[in-house]
């Protein structure tokens, strides 16, 4: 299995299992671990996949409710599409906005977790060697549990980073269920546009 297929199946499993989507902490521990860099593309192509699989699907107008309604229900029928077509191509920008911010977040979170992964583990084999020499050296000892605190530190705030990251990603899921609801409420106006009612037959000896 490839790497991308391996991330792919981590990232089904954990949302199957959660109902969210994963994070770059999450897929890399499911996978035993890996570099953020290589999880973080092979997210962006399941996210993509995701989206297209609950994107919701268009329909030109039927050629019966055009030939039955005539020339003024065809024209009622294009200011509807324009509209609905404006008001997605609005929510699509701006979704692309948001998705082009949260991919800068996330290029960021990415490289700073990559560099402090590769600190941490240059740092384990560091403690490895001063394991062995803490006998003959309590100096280097405790300079090494002073390199450790400053990893935590800085492991602390990549934790903050990638909350943060976390709960852009919430906000643009909002922004995206949103967007579908508004499509939603524009088709079920184009459907009764579609589908208008008869008139109500008048009472006998009325004009």
């Amino acid at each position: 299995m490839s790497e991308k297929s391996a991330i792919h199946t981590a990232a089904d499993e954990i949302f199957a299992a959660t109902g969210k989507a994963p994070t770059l902490v999450a897929i890399r521990k499911a996978l035993g671990g890996g570099s953020f860099s290589t999880i973080s593309e092979g997210m962006k192509s399941w996210k993509s996949q995701a989206a297209a699989a609950s994107a919701p699907l268009r329909e030109a107008a039927p050629a019966a409710i055009t030939d039955r309604v005539g020339e003024l229900a065809a024209d009622i029928w294009q200011v509807a599409i324009g509209i609905a077509g404006s008001r997605l191509a609005s929510e699509h920008e701006a979704l692309d906005v948001a998705r082009q911010a949260l991919e800068r977040t996330q290029a960021e979170a990415v490289e700073l977790a990559d560099q402090l992964a590769a600190e941490l583990d240059a740092m384990r084999g560091q403690m490895e060697e001063m394991e062995e020499q803490a006998a003959k050296s309590q100096a280097a000892l405790v300079e090494a549990q002073k390199r450790v605190e400053e990893a935590q530190t800085r492991a602390d705030s990549l934790a903050r980073v990638l909350e943060s990251e976390r709960e852009m990603t919430r906000e643009a899921w909002a922004k995206a269920e949103r967007a579908l609801i508004d499509a939603a409420r524009l088709e079920g106006r184009l459907s009764a546009l579609q589908n208008p009612q008869p008139p109500l037959p008048l009472a006998n000896g009325q004009a």
